[in-house]
């Protein structure tokens, strides 16, 4: 595989242009650090660990590779305070934000040499962040599974490129090479993908989670708490059902919340799919076969290439 530049390599200082999401309870060192191995990003989820569980995270993965890595805060979480510390004192090269603007603790991560990258979801939300100072965006379309927003990735990619000049990250519904050529078409400069990566054999969500993904088609998946203002996508199940059920009684998003506390982990760490949250993107469908991150990144890399240069042929439309 030759090396892909971009904007976003050239920012990241990494071999492709392809970031691994940062996945609650399933994007941990060991995952991290095989994508940025093989010249990605792995990203560590700082999810709800604690500032020592983080601290041990950021300790584990150096010692697995040399190359750029992440993290990923969710900043509405009651750790994101003692994350970003922890993120500015380990002068971590990347940090993904999700849930808010990390305007506050941009200055402190800049004097650290960190990259920000916050997920939006609107071009004027990456328009307002570029102009506070981060680094690059991630333009995350509702076919991305967990936490989603309103606009699909085919119009909120080219609308946040169109509005910024800072390097855009493509998310939400891309698991192979066809979706790396899609979204450099669409303004892009690389992909993140969380879905995939789960079903990697350097990825240690429960054996049935991996199995449901393979399984499933692109209609599968199905989305949760509109009525609330707080939309996730994750696998139909008994757990979702009833969700839908508590929304049509019009339970606010306190009483669902209850529900759903606890609900990813057992999903992702107790294989419990009938009432864990699956949460998944719609690329479920695409995805066939659990293969190493190496293999995986390989495949992609070769896929897009070999379209690129296919698309270089077109002499007359």
């Amino acid at each position: 595989m030759r090396q892909e530049r971009t904007s976003l390599t050239k920012l990241l200082e990494i071999k492709y242009p392809i970031l691994q999401g940062g996945m609650a309870w399933v994007a941990d060192h060991t995952l991290a650090a095989a994508v940025s191995n093989v010249g990605g990003l792995g990203i560590i989820a700082g999810g709800s660990l604690s500032s020592e569980e983080l601290l041990a995270e950021i300790h584990e993965v150096r010692k697995l590779t040399s190359n750029p890595f992440g993290v990923n805060i969710m900043l509405l979480s009651p750790f994101a305070e003692e994350q970003m510390e922890i993120v500015r004192m380990e002068k971590v090269p990347v940090v993904t934000t999700g849930a808010g603007s990390p305007s506050r603790f941009l200055d402190g991560l800049k004097s650290a040499g960190t990259k920000v990258i916050p997920v939006v979801a609107s071009a004027g939300l990456a328009k307002r962040l570029e102009k506070q100072g981060v680094d690059a965006v991630i333009a995350e379309g509702m076919e991305a599974g967990g936490h989603i927003g309103k606009v699909t990735s085919m119009v909120l990619v080219p609308a946040v490129a169109s509005a910024t000049q800072i390097p855009v990250v493509a998310a939400g519904g891309i698991a192979d090479g066809r979706g790396l050529v899609a979204s450099l078409a669409l303004g892009a400069s690389g992909v993140q993908m969380g879905t995939r990566f789960i079903c990697t054999s350097d990825c240690s969500a429960h054996f049935r989670y991996k199995e449901k993904i393979l399984s499933s088609n692109e209609l599968d998946t199905v989305v949760t708490g509109n009525a609330n203002g707080h939309p996730v996508r994750a696998f139909r199940n008994r757990l979702t059902r009833y969700i839908e059920e508590l929304e049509k009684r019009g339970e606010g998003f306190e009483e669902i919340e209850k529900v759903a506390v606890g609900a990813l982990k057992r999903a992702a760490k107790e294989g419990d799919v009938i009432s864990g949250s699956l949460m998944a993107g719609q690329s479920s469908g695409l995805i066939k076969e659990v293969l190493s991150v190496s293999e995986l990144i390989e495949s992609i890399i070769e896929e897009a290439e070999e379209i690129i240069g296919h698309l270089g042929g077109i002499t007359k439309w």
